[in-house]
């Protein structure tokens, strides 16, 4: 398991795997359980997917769980999704009962691997009851929210924060996402995998046979939008801002996606996506499986400029893949889009279809401009967002809740 910390090592620096061993070794053995709601799709999976492994190749235990439920318990979660950020959404009891019931049967088979463990990552609202189902736990455990909690339906936050509060520490992603709540809180931003096949580099006949594959014009601008079909990520507006902007400039527009399979909402949002475009063969709406990471990959490469214009956003990976690759990035104003667009720097904030359209047409009548704005971007990412600065403010959070004294307060602003 030391070639995959070398590896990274070759892309994030040798120092960067040398802090990462020392801070591990006091950690050695320990037993970690991280529980989420999906093994495929979305920005949480992908990055346990690698976050896992490199954990255990610096000598820990760990384990990665994920809950499982029918329809009505992800359309309950949904609506917890949809709620936290700041949806007004109705619950009704039996909704409820189905998302309590549902934690409690997965508890029942998970029981002797929680209660045993040193440390526990319960992730978003999905397995938030496993705590309070597990009295017999012996180890710490952490609630992760990868979610924009700045300004959350109330009645939904009062009842998910009855499992909350019981935990023993809570990360969140920016400082505006924190709630009030008894226990210590800690401010670790997600990353990307610089050696996932979503972000390696790619030879350039791959690139360009995305082309012929979904039928573009290589000879006209690419913008892009990748994310999972979901009202947050505002794919319509993305469409009104392309037919704005194609007014001036000739261009043409894709929207890839895909589902989870905690998201009982994609299709629906897809469907309506699809009626946007029809009529508008300069309009390609890629459905995309789940492992098409290679495709993303080029697809964004292809690209002459990203967008990622949520409304809400979490944190938006999708953001960070494109600065990988050295594409300026025009995403919404909101959430964590606002910590790696600098505006004017290596991307530009924007809040309406108009705006993006507007940046859309400076960008491409100022090609030194974007190129310029690329570079930067790939420098911001490499410095701050690599899957190794996010293991290593895991570590140190761990380490901190292993040797903290009972009561001590931790919060550490985790990132710099």
């Amino acid at each position: 398991m030391s070639d995959l910390l070398d590896q990274y090592g070759r892309v994030a620096g040798q120092d960067v795997i040398d802090h990462l061993r020392q801070l591990a070794n006091p950690l050695k053995g320990l037993k970690v359980v991280h529980v989420n709601s999906t093994r495929e799709g979305g920005g949480v999976a992908e990055i346990l997917h690698k976050l896992v492994p490199l954990m255990e190749s610096l000598g820990l235990d760990v384990h990665w769980e994920v809950i499982t439920g029918e329809s009505d318990f992800y359309q309950c979660t949904k609506g917890f999704h949809n709620g936290l950020q700041g949806q007004q959404v109705g619950l009704s009891d039996s909704l409820l009962k189905v998302f309590e019931d549902t934690n409690a049967r997965n508890v029942e088979q998970l029981r002797p691997l929680l209660e045993e463990a040193d440390i526990v990552f319960i992730h978003d609202p999905q397995p938030a009851p496993f705590l309070k189902l597990c009295p017999n736990r012996k180890g710490k455990w952490i609630w992760r929210c990868h979610i924009d909690l700045s300004r959350p339906y109330r009645p939904v936050w009062r009842y998910l924060k009855q499992w909350i509060t019981p935990y023993d520490a809570s990360i969140f992603s920016l400082p505006e996402f924190t709630q009030l709540l008894p226990h210590p809180q800690y401010l670790i931003l997600p990353s990307i995998d610089p050696l996932a096949e979503k972000n390696i580099d790619l030879p350039e006949e791959e690139i360009q046979a995305v082309y012929k594959q979904f039928c573009l014009d290589p000879d006209r601008p690419i913008i892009l939008q990748v994310s999972r079909f979901d009202q947050f990520k505002d794919p319509l507006g993305v469409i009104e801002a392309y037919r704005l902007a194609k007014k001036l400039t000739p261009l043409q527009l894709v929207l890839a996606g895909g589902s989870a399979t905690d998201d009982p909402e994609g299709a629906a949002v897809l469907s309506e996506v699809r009626r946007a475009a029809e009529g508008d063969s300069d309009i390609h709406v890629l459905e995309l499986p789940a492992d098409a990471h290679r495709t993303i990959n080029a697809l964004q490469r292809a690209a002459d400029i990203v967008l990622q214009k949520s409304i809400k956003e979490g944190f938006g990976l999708t953001v960070t893949e494109a600065m990988w690759k050295r594409k300026p990035v025009i995403g919404g104003d909101t959430g964590g889009i606002r910590l790696q667009v600098i505006n004017h720097y290596t991307g530009f904030l924007v809040q309406t279809p108009e705006g993006a359209a507007l940046r859309i047409r400076y960008l491409l009548h100022h090609r030194d401009r974007l190129l310029e704005m690329g570079k930067r971007a790939r420098r911001y990412a490499k410095e701050n967002f690599l899957l190794t600065r996010h293991l290593r403010e895991y570590l140190a959070l761990m380490l901190g809740m292993m040797i903290g004294g009972e009561g001590e307060r931790l919060e550490v602003w985790m990132w710099k």
